[in-house]
């Protein structure tokens, strides 16, 4: 034993001696690394080490991936775009829009392959590979996936040594330094590496990369940047990387560059050994393998493969029918974004992350923009870093301005000269106009693409009046741009940006002006001074007019949510998916003429999330908290104000989603104070749908409770129920007819009668197959539930066992009033028992078994058992609906009878119906010959009349749909 503690004590002390500390610092845009080693192995080779450490950070999932669960790895995600070579009389064409490539017919290279040797390689050099393509085409991502293969060996492996920087990082670095000590800054372990010391060829198994050229002020003239080829001396990291291209320094090295569209000029031709362009998924095939990898991982890891394969198929489809979809999941990004709106609208559940479909958008933006700059810095010896501004401000400002104005006028295409007109119209300086030239190049055509329909039907030769038209990329983008622009504050009128700068101005001196008359106030009468009190009233007449503009953003938030002419559209989940999977069969009746613009006043909520602001800050859009403050106050009174009038299902369904999106539990709960009754009938209820609901209910106080959840006929399942069980608890009258209930849920639901804090009072489960077990299981809550008061059983399959079984629990439980188990498979015996049990009850008063197999013995001996015993009242009479007659008279409740027979035989067996209808006719024959009053007789003639016309509407199959009626 103790030889055993020697040997361990001897490895714990081996492995002090050897270990190794690494941290690694990550940004949001770059591949940005740093190592400190503590020791180092001596025995260890420095490339192996450099590549087990660049494959663990290069492994690291952006926080964005992780919104999904973590189900995703770089290598089972990964999917080629389009790469094609372009010669260097091309470069006339390289400032094109990125979607003319989508019909080229060259072919596709990857990136090994833009390094085999050539001709036109000179022996002894290495070559200079510039790679560019627009935002969203996908660049960082073949970096990242090119790196992974070079760690583990499967791509590149004529080089030693890959050498990664990001030029965002090397942009910041003020200190001068040599290209070793700038690799041995990154990565420590290559410090005095012989493969980068310049000695005979050595550096030809070298690949530099530098991803994102475009943040760099690269100046290639030799009067301002000095020729080096030692890499040992200190120069700044701009001079080092320009001696590297131009082969001054190492020329044995291999570099690759990745730009942006608007920087390919940047470097000269003469020192571009090849030009390739990225043109992202240039077919439906490329996209769907996309979608397939991500799609069909998730579905592994959670068991819902059949599900993720149909959307696959719908959504290929789509793609293949030519689509303004296809058009933009040409861009990569564009399909992570399909990816990631399908992930939240079809795998959301309770036990997931709260996600949002704004903090999608969000996330989707900064994963696209985050710490992206406009800046030129081109021609001055000013660093780039003083010309930069947040670009997607810029986009803010422009591409935001022109999707508020579609929305303002309800238009979803925009011509040449609208864009002319809201993007750089009123640009002036030269600063402005380089600016704008490179936002057109880079950016514009990641929101705005030619719209597909316009393209079509463009002639070949067009004239002056066939312009072409444009469309943002996803429709839902315009309404989130819109959102941004009026939360930003970027639509106040001329009155109010002057009155900002003027109240700002006042406020910034108004102390210094304040403490100088107090001083000349000893010396001079302050009357004098009085006029000059009037500048602190300035301020505050600001506040007023902000305060008047956050509260004509609530305004315009209620009013957008609840517009008349869209009352009656599809609910806004239900347009986001028909958006990306397209409508397939026949197409709901839109009442609105133009387009609903019914997801913008859901974004303007969600951007005032915490959640979302804090990573709107992180790519230059700032939302003061003040201003979330005075619109939440606002939308606060116009949300109940508007609530107060009778709304129909979408639009209650649209409200659930804002405040879902908002995610304020508190303003959440003030708002659903004044509801009462939440109806969303014939809403396609989902998985999503129900956790937006549990949610915002779950912002409640225990004390609240909705007297009406009305979920009929929306499609539920019993994976939907357990999702809905929190907000069941909130909930005094449950409506869930007309569903696809099993059995299995009907152990959600004892476990909902059975929960104290319940109060569930009325339990709607008509036309759902529980079958006689479910119900079984259900009624196993009776004895212990003291709120259960109506309980509808209607068409549930129930037959004599769980209603005998019914009978007994019914002995143990006191609240019950109404109980309707109508059009079940119910026989003479257990129907017996069960009135008998009813009777016998304290506070039942009325038993539905109409539409049973009764026979007539059997339907006589239901009314004989229905009245009391004695006439002292110790047994009260309960209510017996088994028939349209109450022995030899007409049941008072004839019609409600015939009425849901009418309202319901769309959906029920038309031939068990008949027959029960023509088993009513046989009961009021008899009932009539009993009778010999002549107006009684001539009133079963009435009756029997409304038998046979429903009969005869039966027979003819014109029977109405089914409008949901219950009792």
């Amino acid at each position: 034993m103790s030889s055993l503690l020697r040997q361990l004590s001897q490895l714990h002390a081996t492995w002090r001696c050897k270990r190794r500390v690494d941290v690694l610092l990550c940004s949001t845009n770059g591949f940005h690394l740093r190592t400190f080693c503590s020791t180092t192995m001596s025995n260890a080779d420095p490339i192996e080490i450099h590549k087990k450490k660049l494959f663990l950070w290069f492994s690291h999932l952006p926080q964005e991936e992780k919104q999904f669960g973590g189900y995703f790895s770089p290598e089972t995600m990964h999917v080629d775009p389009l790469i094609l070579e372009r010669k260097p009389e091309e470069r006339a064409r390289l400032l094109g829009s990125s979607f003319q490539t989508q019909t080229t017919s060259s072919p596709s290279l990857t990136v090994e392959q833009l390094f085999d040797a050539t001709d036109a390689c000179t022996e002894g050099r290495g070559l200079n590979v510039l790679l560019y393509g627009a935002v969203g085409t996908g660049k960082s991502t073949v970096v990242r996936k090119l790196v992974l293969d070079w760690c583990s060996g499967t791509t590149f492996n004529h080089f030693k040594l890959l050498v990664p920087f990001t030029c965002e990082d090397l942009s910041q670095l003020s200190k001068a330094a040599s290209l070793r000590d700038l690799v041995s800054r990154k990565y420590l372990h290559l410090k005095k590496h012989p493969l980068l010391s310049g000695e005979g060829n050595q550096a030809k198994d070298v690949l530099f990369l530098f991803n994102g050229m475009e943040k760099m002020n690269l100046d290639f003239r030799i009067g301002s940047t000095e020729l080096c080829s030692d890499p040992n001396e200190a120069l700044p990291p701009d001079v080092v990387v320009v001696n590297l291209l131009r082969k001054y320094l190492l020329p044995e090295a291999n570099i690759l560059v990745t730009t942006r569209l608007s920087a390919v000029d940047r470097i000269p031709q003469k020192y571009v050994s090849r030009y390739a362009q990225i043109c992202g998924f240039n077919d439906p095939d490329r996209q769907r393998a996309y979608f397939t990898s991500r799609l069909l991982q998730h579905s592994k890891e959670t068991g819902r493969n059949q599900e993720a394969h149909a959307l696959i198929e719908l959504l290929y489809l789509n793609l293949q029918s030519q689509t303004q979809l296809a058009a933009a999941c040409f861009l990569p990004s564009y399909c992570w974004l399909t990816c990631a709106n399908l992930h939240f609208l079809h795998f959301t559940d309770a036990n997931a992350p709260i996600r949002t479909l704004t903090g999608i958008y969000t996330s989707f933006l900064r994963l696209n923009f985050g710490g992206e700059v406009l800046g030129t810095g081109m021609g001055t010896n000013v660093p780039i870093q003083e010309h930069q501004s947040s670009l997607m401000l810029y986009v803010v400002r422009t591409v935001g301005k022109l999707a508020f104005d579609g929305v303002t006028y309800k238009r979803t295409s925009f011509s040449e000269k609208d864009l002319e007109q809201w993007i750089g119209g009123k640009t002036k300086t030269d600063e402005e106009l380089r600016q704008l030239a490179m936002f057109r190049t880079d950016v514009l055509d990641f929101f705005l693409a030619p719209c597909v329909e316009n393209v079509k039907n463009l002639p070949e030769i067009p004239d002056e009046h066939d312009q072409r038209r444009y469309v943002f990329a996803v429709p839902a983008m315009q309404e989130y741009l819109a959102a941004l622009y009026v939360v930003l504050g970027e639509n106040k009128s001329a009155l109010e940006k002057f009155t900002s700068q003027v109240s700002m101005a006042i406020g910034q001196a108004s102390e210094d002006v304040t403490a100088l008359f107090n001083i000349l106030s000893k010396f001079i009468p302050l009357r004098i001074f009085a006029v000059f009190n009037l500048l602190k009233l300035f301020p505050k007449l600001y506040e007023k007019i902000s305060s008047y503009n956050k509260g004509s953003i609530a305004r315009t938030m209620a009013a957008e949510l609840f517009r008349t002419e869209d009352s009656y559209n599809e609910d806004v989940l239900d347009q986001v998916e028909q958006s990306l999977l397209g409508v397939h069969g026949p197409q709901t009746k839109q009442y609105s003429e133009g387009k609903p613009f019914e997801l913008y006043p859901i974004f303007m909520g969600g951007l005032l999330h915490y959640g979302n602001r804090v990573l709107l800050q992180q790519i230059g859009c700032s939302i003061q908290s003040t201003t979330v403050a005075q619109i939440t106050g606002a939308l606060r009174k116009y949300l109940v104000r508007e609530l107060s009038k009778p709304q129909p299902p979408e639009e209650l369904m649209d409200l659930l989603v804002l405040l879902y999106e908002f995610q304020n539990p508190r303003v959440t709960a003030e708002v659903l104070s004044s509801i009462r009754s939440i109806p969303l009938t014939n809403i396609r209820m989902t998985s999503l749908k129900c956790f937006v609901l549990s949610s915002v209910l779950s912002c409640t106080p225990a004390s609240y409770y909705l007297e009406k959840l009305d979920l009929s006929s929306c499609l539920l399942t019993n994976d939907m129920l357990q999702i809905l069980c929190p907000a069941f608890r909130h909930t005094r009258n449950l409506n869930l007819q007309f569903n696809s209930l099993g059995p299995e849920s009907c152990i959600i639901l004892r476990d909902l009668l059975l929960d104290p804090k319940s109060d569930v009072r009325s339990l709607h489960l008509c036309d759902n197959p529980l079958l006689d077990s479910g119900v079984r299981t259900l009624v196993e809550a009776l004895p212990q539930n003291e709120t259960l008061t109506h309980l509808s059983l209607m068409h549930t399959g129930m037959e004599d066992e769980a209603a005998l079984e019914l009978a007994k629990r019914l002995k143990k439980h006191t609240s019950l009033q109404e109980l309707n188990v109508a059009y079940n498979n119910i026989g003479d015996d257990a129907a017996l028992a069960l009135v008998e049990a009813c009777r016998e009850h304290p506070s039942i008063h009325t038993v539905h078994l109409y539409l049973n197999p009764l026979s007539d013995v059997g339907k006589k001996l239901l009314y004989v058992r229905s009245l009391p015993k004695d006439h002292s009242g110790s047994n009260r009479r309960v209510k017996v609906l088994a028939s349209v007659t109450e022995g030899t008279d007409i049941s008072e409740d004839w019609h409600p009878i015939l009425r849901v027979i009418r309202e319901n035989a769309s959906s029920w067996d038309r031939q068990h119906v008949q027959e029960q209808l023509k088993a009513f006719l046989r009961d009021l024959e008899w009932g009539r010959q009993q009778q010999p009053n002549f107006w009684k007789r001539l009133h079963f003639r009435r009756v029997e009349k409304g038998v046979r016309k429903t009969l005869q509407m039966l027979e003819k199959e014109t029977a109405p749909p089914s409008t949901g009626y219950s009792k």
